[in-house]
């Protein structure tokens, strides 16, 4: 277990400010990141384009599952159970990149966001200097 988590009562792995992905996630995220993963396909994009209330019935996503996906709310998708890899696809149909999701994630500005990924490590550009 990494030094930072603790587990709940529960014996559940805490995390503390971070969502962890596990089963009771997902479990509860099930329809939603299977919406998702069907997003690799571009015929599947743009049927979702084309009509997001059919698609999402089509995948029996939850009242509140299609509120966080009406408003854009990202982090309610992580929240609920929305695996990040699987949003990823929803998120760039969107607009959104997977910084984007990073900043959303964390609470921070993008740009803010983004330099303290340069400040955390060596990039490849540094490297490659």
């Amino acid at each position: 277990m990494l030094p930072f988590s603790k587990s709940s009562a529960r014996g559940k792995r805490v995390i503390p400010g971070t969502p962890v992905f596990d089963g009771d996630s997902a479990q509860n995220g099930y329809a939603l990141n299977a919406m998702c993963y069907s997003f690799n396909s571009q015929a599947n994009r743009d049927k979702f384009v084309e009509d997001e209330e059919a698609y999402m019935a089509a995948y029996n996503l939850t009242e509140a599952q299609k509120d966080m996906v009406r408003a854009r709310d990202v982090l309610a998708m992580v929240n609920g159970g929305g695996n990040v890899y699987y949003l990823a696809k929803l998120a760039g149909i969107l607009g959104l990149n997977v910084q984007d999701l990073g900043a959303l994630q964390t609470g921070m500005e993008l740009d803010a966001f983004k330099q303290s990924l340069l400040d955390q490590g060596t990039t490849e550009r540094s490297v490659a200097a």
